[in-house]
């Protein structure tokens, strides 16, 4: 029944007209309107997906491994979350990279990769899902899940 209940609220959603905002601190200070990327050594693992075929390209296709992150701007523990795992990536030095979708912009992306909570953190790699949650996980925990992603 919960199930349903999101997937009406997405299904309702109409996409904004704005244009995706770039990085968000602690990475760097946000982007002007049109501008998606960060020239900052540390953010350059991490990306806001625009639309479908750019989560194709730089999701889907690509042959690193990609941790993707879910989320709603009006979400509190994605609020917590992103930072968290962003900063966990980063770690990784390059081994793995994140995308950021916000279910609220990119809904039929939401609907296909069967999100229905957020935060939903899915662990991509060669272009299929190989392990998911959902919901807060602590430093530790998202250490073992970027690991277990890259096979170290």
């Amino acid at each position: 029944m919960a199930q349903r209940l999101v997937v009406r609220r997405l299904l309702s959603l109409t996409p904004r007209t704005l244009p995706p905002q770039g990085p968000q601190a602690p990475c760097a200070p946000p982007a002007p309107l049109g501008r998606a990327f960060s020239t900052s050594a540390g953010c350059r693992s991490t990306f806001n997906v625009q639309d479908g075929s750019d989560f194709q390209d730089r999701v889907v296709n690509n042959p690193k491994p990609v941790v993707v992150d879910f989320h709603a701007q009006w979400c509190g523990p994605c609020k917590i979350l992103g930072p968290r795992l962003e900063k966990m990536v980063a770690k990784q030095e390059g081994k793995v990279l994140m995308a950021k979708v916000d279910i609220d912009d990119h809904t039929d992306l939401a609907i296909e990769y069967e999100v229905s909570a957020v935060p939903t953190v899915l662990a991509m790699k060669n272009g299929d899902v190989v392990d998911k949650f959902v919901g807060i996980k602590d430093e530790d925990q998202l250490e073992a899940f970027l690991k277990k992603l890259i096979g170290a």
